[in-house]
């Protein structure tokens, strides 16, 4: 669509990072108002915050790069240009999970409560976030005949350009924004402390795994192609999830 969304001067505002950018202020916003509706100070959710965003952004990049290996290989400086695009949800996820609970351990801070706490901020920067993957073109679907497919013809977009593609993009924002709508309704009927953590992992691996199916973009493949990377580790996170949901829950009737 339309990777640089405008100009200043010299200097090119990407879409992809002004949506990114969006994303994270509003879940920042949202984070701090739940927490003072769940008495938890605003010091402690800007510090985890930060630790959070950090190990996304490295996270996310890194598993980018590694499924991209042979790329990067050539053009090592290339790794730093994340305004472009190229970040992988999952290897931020993984790394910002562990970041996070090695802060919440160390400070004696409850790791459910917090992580239902940042759950539906996370879906609604996913939502964002792939607003952003349509502008910049990345995660783009495979050719479609179907009338809302989408043509990229912007030469800088990472798509595959004059074809009729899956918007793959737009799926899964809307996906995620379906997911963060589920959370704050569920939020207020939770039965135990990481309910809504977990849904957030079962929901949004199963539904990545369905929009891999329809994505056509290298992203690196498991078993001799027969699942992509993404898909590998959503398989994962769902068993793991479905199994927390089922202990943490027999857990808290005891």
């Amino acid at each position: 669509m339309f990777p640089i969304l405008f100009h200043l001067g010299s200097l090119n505002i990407y879409a992809y990072g002004f949506f990114i950018a969006i994303g994270f202020v509003l879940g920042f916003i949202l984070a701090i108002r739940r927490g003072r509706q769940e008495s938890i100070s605003d010091e402690r959710i800007v510090d985890l915050l930060f630790l959070i965003v950090i190990s996304a952004i490295v996270g996310s990049r890194l598993l980018f790069v590694l499924v991209n290996l042979e790329h990067f290989r050539d053009y090592p400086l290339h790794i730093f240009r994340i305004w472009e695009g190229g970040l992988v949800f999952y290897g931020g996820l993984i790394l910002a999970v562990v970041a996070s609970f090695g802060y919440l351990r160390w400070n004696r801070l409850p790791v459910w409560k917090f992580a239902d706490l940042f759950s539906p901020s996370i879906a609604l920067g996913l939502f964002f976030g792939r607003i952003g993957c349509f502008f910049a073109g990345c995660c783009y679907g495979k050719e479609t005949s179907l009338p809302w497919g989408v043509t990229f013809i912007d030469p800088n977009s990472l798509a595959r350009l004059n074809l009729s593609l899956h918007p793959t993009q737009i799926y899964e924002a809307l996906g995620s924004l379906a997911i963060f709508f589920f959370l704050n309704w569920k939020r207020r009927r939770r039965t135990f402390e990481g309910q809504i953590f977990y849904l957030f992992l079962l929901l949004y691996s199963s539904l990545r795994f369905m929009i891999e199916f329809l994505r056509d973009d290298p992203r690196g493949f498991f078993f001799g192609g027969i699942v992509s990377t993404s898909q590998g580790i959503g398989i994962f996170l769902a068993l793991t999830s479905l199994f927390m949901l089922f202990y943490l829950k027999r857990a808290q009737r005891r």
